[in-house]
């Protein structure tokens, strides 16, 4: 092989279009940029505007609400927590908290706390120190001889 015999690949660059050079190159007269007005200007466009007609954005009635108060858990199938420590990446020997299980990749970032689901089967014995935890879930984990410590109050337990 030569420097001389080295070519792009076919198809791989294109030559440039020289716009604005009469009609016939075929992108004269407004040169791609369009008719005159609002549209003709750059980085100026109304989004949703119907040429004065109401529009569908705000003929469309406003529904639900978001509750600021609602509560965003992690949510971690106790497959996924004993995948992990077959990886290696957590300790069941150790107590499994939000910080350990961010750590070892289970979840992307702390939210408002972790919620264990009963999805999935657990063989290692485990301590949990988590938001929150199915009933399933709290079951599966005392089966396999693990306990699971509850750090958010239950509204039953917090009103009696």
């Amino acid at each position: 092989m030569k420097l001389n015999g080295i070519s792009d690949n076919p198809g791989s660059s294109k030559n440039r279009m020289r716009i604005g050079r009469g009609i016939g190159s075929g992108m004269g007269k407004q040169g791609g940029r369009g008719g005159k007005g609002q549209t003709a200007r750059s980085g100026v466009r109304i989004k949703g505007f119907e040429g004065g007609q109401m529009p569908l954005h705000r003929r469309l009635p406003k529904r639900g609400f978001t509750n600021i108060f609602a509560t965003d858990y992690n949510e971690v199938n106790l497959g996924r927590i004993q995948q992990a420590i077959e990886a290696g990446k957590l300790d069941a020997g150790q107590t499994i908290t939000v910080d350990a299980l961010v750590k070892a990749g289970v979840c992307a970032r702390a939210r408002d706390g972790v919620k264990i689901l009963g999805n999935g089967e657990l063989t290692s014995k485990v301590t949990l120190e988590v938001a929150s935890a199915s009933k399933s879930a709290v079951a599966a984990i005392e089966k396999a001889g693990g306990s699971v410590k509850m750090l958010v109050a239950k509204a039953e337990e917090a009103s009696a």
